[in-house]
């Protein structure tokens, strides 16, 4: 294959469009977030992956569960534990079979920001799709995303 190959190039162009509607996307999402809740993309996410936790055998995310959830590496997911631990969005303690283990939970505060932003984030992200669907380039990834939305039926 060269660079000038039609198939590299088509691949390319494929991973840009993806790329372009991500930002897109998050960039919609971040401003709506900020500009109502104080809340970044990455803050909403968190907060969303630790309140799905549960108290049964395997409820709780380990911190390199959480950072794989919401796509930041170990570090940054422990700053970013950090900043909505001295919102009071977050409290961490100690696992109880493992003292090595760090566990995250939701604090009341931070479920009652997630339920007020999670209309926002909602909103946001389908004004942002509709946005892009006006998009030749990016019209078809659209309707992918709308189609893994949608539970696959029984055959």
């Amino acid at each position: 294959m060269t660079a000038t190959d039609p198939a590299l190039t088509a691949l390319a162009q494929g991973w840009c469009a993806l790329s372009l509607l991500h930002s897109r996307i998050e960039a919609h999402i971040e401003k709506a977030l900020q500009a109502r809740h104080d809340l970044s993309v990455r803050e909403y996410s968190l907060l969303d992956v630790l309140s799905r936790q549960h108290s049964g055998p395997g409820g709780h995310l380990q911190m390199r569960q959480v950072a794989e959830a919401v796509l930041l590496s170990q570090s940054a997911t422990t700053r970013l534990v950090t900043r909505l631990e001295d919102r009071g969005l977050l409290t961490r303690y100690l696992c109880d079979t493992d003292r090595r283990g760090i566990y995250t939970d939701v604090t009341d505060a931070g479920q009652a920001l997630l339920a007020e932003a999670r209309p926002t984030n909602d909103t946001a992200l389908r004004e942002a799709l509709d946005a892009a669907a006006e998009n030749p380039e990016l019209a078809p990834l659209v309707r992918t995303v709308e189609e893994l939305r949608t539970p696959a039926r029984p055959a």
